[in-house]
Parts: C-alpha cells; sequence; structure tokens
C-alpha cells in the first residue's frame, strides 16, 4: 500500500476534503495548511505572508530564468537565502521553507494537500517512488463554482471569475517553482474528476484504490 500521497487539485473540486477523509480512512497523518505553520517557524516568515505569497507569482521567475533551472530540482533548504551575491526573493523563500517541512513529513504515512509536493516528493532522493502516489482531482466548472458559493462563501456574481483566477494562480506557482505543467496529466499516476462520484464516495473510491497499491 502506498504510503506517501499527494493531493493536487482545482480550486471547487473538494480536493482538501477528499485528501482529509483518505487520510483519516487510512490513519495516515494529513497536511495543508499546517505546512504554512511550520513554515513560517522554519523560515522565521510571519504565517498571514507565507499564505498571501505562496501561490503568486514572484522575481523568483525572473531567478528562474536566470539560472536555468527551478528551485524545486535543487537540494536547497530553508537557509539558503543568497544566490551569489543576491538575496533570495521572499516568494522563493517561502517556497524552500515548504519543500524542506515536505521532505521532513514523509518519514510517517501521510496524505500532502498541494504546495508542489507531488514534484518535490517525485524529483527527491529520500522518497521511494514505490511509496509515493501522486493524484489530481478536478471538476466540472459549473461545479467548481457552486462549490466555492456554497462552501466558500464566494459571492456567486464573482464565483466563475474567483474560481478561474485561483486555478491560474495556482497552475502559474506550481508553473514557476518547478519543471512541470500543473495539471498535465504525465505528471500524475491519477486523474479523478469529483463530479462523477461525488466528494464522499471519491473519497471512498481512492481509499480502496490506496489500499490496492
Amino acid at each position: 500500500m502506498k504510503k506517501i500521497i499527494t493531493i493536487s487539485r482545482e480550486f471547487g473540486s473538494g480536493g482538501r476534503v477528499i485528501g482529509r477523509t483518505v487520510a483519516e480512512n487510512l490513519g495516515y497523518d494529513f497536511y495543508d495548511r499546517e505546512i504554512i505553520d511550520m513554515a513560517a517557524e522554519e523560515s522565521g516568515l510571519a504565517a498571514e505572508f507565507i499564505e498571501k505569497t505562496e501561490q503568486n507569482l514572484s522575481s523568483g521567475w525572473l531567478y528562474n530564468l536566470l539560472l536555468g533551472t527551478s528551485y524545486a530540482g535543487q537540494n536547497v533548504g530553508a537557509g539558503a537565502q543568497q544566490i551569489g551575491t543576491h538575496a533570495l526573493p521572499l516568494a522563493d523563500q517561502v517556497f524552500n521553507a515548504e519543500r524542506k517541512i515536505i521532505l521532513s513529513l514523509v518519514t510517517k504515512p501521510c496524505v500532502i494537500v498541494g504546495r508542489c509536493a507531488d514534484y518535490i516528493l517525485r524529483t527527491s532522493d529520500f522518497v521511494k517512488k514505490d511509496d509515493l502516489l501522486n493524484i489530481f482531482i478536478y471538476a466540472d466548472l459549473d461545479a467548481k463554482v457552486s462549490r466555492a458559493v456554497e462552501h466558500y462563501k464566494v459571492p456567486e456574481k464573482d464565483a466563475r471569475k474567483t474560481v478561474q483566477q485561483v486555478d491560474k494562480r495556482r497552475a502559474n506557482h506550481y508553473n514557476t517553482f518547478t519543471e512541470d505543467v500543473w495539471g498535465d496529466r504525465k505528471n500524475y499516476d491519477l486523474l479523478v474528476n469529483s463530479n462523477t462520484l461525488g466528494i464522499e464516495q471519491t473519497s471512498q473510491m481512492l481509499t480502496e484504490f490506496i489500499k490496492r497499491t
């Protein structure tokens, strides 16, 4: 049975709830926003700042162009604040702090939501590939909009635009800090439309699937 599960998800697809339910069903640790607090302690940055920064495209994009690489593929810890004589942008410091935390979590079975965990773990030498399962949860736009209104209290008139903007930010963040494309099927072991079975049954289906892996 796979011991490390990552959940990447579109906004409004129910991926976080699905991830938490799967973790509870399997008796695994669950990490989502908890990583923000851990990264704050690791980096010395405020948790509120990390929350606002972690999915915004930053000057790290320029650094990636300069270096011709991405930070996710390097063995860089949160303590690395400079490249040569250049100070590392705050957003890059946030990413590196979260990366270090994510790598420290996988000593025990766990489910990790978001934060490029799929790429970080897939490209790491610290993780046995046979232990890792990367899942992408998506849903039809109308369903995501309805969920955004019902569960996240997004005003109905703004919901469609909000869903699209959040997904765009997630894609920009992932595409900036990794060498892959967010949502590209080749980066995941399993892609699931949560619309097909609904949140509860999707959670149960994934639980049974993981038990058989």
